[in-house]
């Protein structure tokens, strides 16, 4: 009893070792073919915000523009109004002509604050050369 015990063990070892087929060696893959496949596992990004969404960027934009030049904000405004103008662009807005003008009046805003500053320096430099102080 136990050698046909014995046989019909090794009978089913050798059928199925038989029927299993051996390991195919795999092709290298091609580059990037890993990054491939655990990007198609990884969940997918928001979408991107709507023209509409970023009117109000355009708007606020222009209104801080038109509000430095009226009242003679001369530099934190224009620079947000100056960055929300180019964000309403970059985002494709469907105000494109209030983000354009709100740009534009910001820059110059900035461009004259930015000379403002720089003659007001100059002049403060050669008054300070011209003290008595310094001719001693």
């Amino acid at each position: 009893m136990t050698t046909t015990t014995f046989a019909a063990i090794e009978a089913t070892a050798d059928t199925s070792t038989m029927s299993t087929p051996a390991a195919e060696p795999t092709a290298p893959s091609a580059p990037g073919a890993d990054f491939a496949a655990t990007q198609a596992t990884e969940p997918t990004p928001a979408p991107a915000p709507t023209a509409a969404s970023n009117r109000g960027f355009a708007i606020t934009s222009f209104v801080l523009g038109i509000a430095s030049v009226v009242a003679g904000w001369t530099f934190v405004a224009p620079i947000i109004g100056f960055v929300l103008g180019m964000l309403a662009l970059r985002r494709g807005t469907s105000e494109r002509t209030l983000a354009l003008w709100g740009v534009w009046i910001n820059g110059v805003i900035l461009g004259l604050a930015a000379i403002g500053i720089l003659f007001a320096t100059t002049l403060i430099g050669a008054g300070l050369l011209t003290l008595p102080i310094f001719f001693a």
